[in-house]
């Protein structure tokens, strides 16, 4: 993981119970708290960088023995803050892909612009967010802390650029670790390690699958984001399906539950997350189906019939099901006479098997042959 050094003054804070203190021997001014976090700093040097802290603190009452103003609203909480005093009092720190959108939305927060100090930290955080743009797994890693500083990430279009990032290495594989943009001197982090967060940090871009299990880690609002980034960008549908089908396995355990016995290698997709509830399981596969590409023979027979007996096991909505009807009926000359064999889990339990399902998707065949 790529990082940037900024601050050249020894450490000079440390944190006593929830209490961080400065040892610079000078009495502390005001106490800055933060949920259950206070610092206990001087005012000069953060009114000197930030404008919004120079606004509280004249309207901060003067106590006799010193000043207390709240954040609760700051993006990042106490941990970013933490960074932004050391910068503020010229302490080594370091900026790396997991910290640096947390940061870059503080410090729009606390106003911390050229007009307060040359190279304040809106500055310094843009010019590494760009860095971090040029390459694949830093920006993943930044992406996914996006959700961490929300909303400030959106106003920021900070999300929108890591995923624009995203999709264009994925269309152009040569860009993947190469920067796309000039940006700061930077180094690798001495703590780099090579899996962060579920994200591996070894470059592996070979074959065209080589994005899906990067891109499984994100959350489904983000990944939707990504696929529809990656439809816009005309990345071939058959490799958009690919990913699908990828992420579904990885995070519907029902549904592998429904494919183990066709799949040899369903097992190394299984989610390192707590198991979703069954509720978000319907909404994961709704979605899967929906961003499905239109074109015939996207996924394979196998998979999409797995999708619906696991759509039927969730009660999901009748358009998802009869959307996969169609799908499969599309391609049912590719189907085994066993995998037609969907339970009956209706009102109707005249049958074990739900033929008038079977007998929708046939249909469907007939018409479009």
């Amino acid at each position: 993981m790529a990082c940037m050094k900024l601050g050249s003054k020894s450490e000079m804070f440390y944190l006593y119970g929830q209490s961080w203190l400065c040892s610079t021997g000078l009495p502390s001014d005001i106490i800055i708290e933060i949920g259950d976090t206070s610092f206990h700093l001087h005012k000069f040097p953060l009114i000197s960088r930030s404008r919004e802290l120079e606004s509280l603190m004249r309207e901060v009452p003067c106590e006799p023995d010193k000043s207390v103003l709240e954040l609760p609203g700051l993006p990042g909480g106490a941990k970013a803050f933490l960074h932004v005093v050391k910068f503020c009092y010229g302490v080594k720190m370091e900026l790396n892909a997991s910290n640096v959108v947390g940061l870059r939305c503080a410090a729009e927060y606390l106003q911390m612009s050229e007009n307060y100090g040359e190279g304040n930290l809106i500055m310094q955080t843009e010019k590494f967010l760009n860095h971090v743009f040029g390459y694949w797994t830093d920006t993943l890693i930044a992406l996914k802390t996006c959700e961490e500083v929300l909303p400030m990430a959106e106003e920021l279009h900070i999300a929108s650029r890591s995923i624009n990032s995203l999709v264009q290495k994925v269309a152009d594989q040569s860009l993947v670790n190469l920067p796309v943009s000039s940006g700061p001197s930077v180094a690798q982090s001495p703590e780099d390690a090579e899996v962060w967060n579920g994200i591996s940090l070894t470059p592996k871009a070979s074959g065209e699958d080589w994005w899906f299990d990067d891109v499984s880690s994100l959350s489904l609002p983000l990944y939707k984001r990504f696929i529809r980034g990656a439809s816009a960008r005309n990345i071939k549908p058959k490799r958009i399906a690919g990913s699908l089908v990828y992420y579904a396995k990885k995070h519907i355990p029902l549904l592998g539950s429904q494919t183990n016995s066709q799949s040899g290698n369903s097992s190394s997709l299984k989610s390192s997350l707590s198991t979703p509830s069954e509720a978000d399981q319907r909404n994961l596969i709704q979605e899967i189906v929906e961003l499905l590409p239109n074109e015939k023979d996207i996924a394979p027979t196998k998979f999409l019939l797995g999708c619906l007996r696991t759509a039927m096991a969730l009660y999901a909505s009748s358009s998802c099901c009869s959307s996969l009807e169609k799908r499969i009926g599309s391609q049912l000359d590719e189907a085994y006479l066993e995998d037609l064999l969907i339970p009956n889990i209706g009102f109707s339990m005249e049958t074990i098997h739900d033929i008038d399902c079977v007998q929708r998707m046939l249909d469907h065949f007939m018409i479009v042959e």
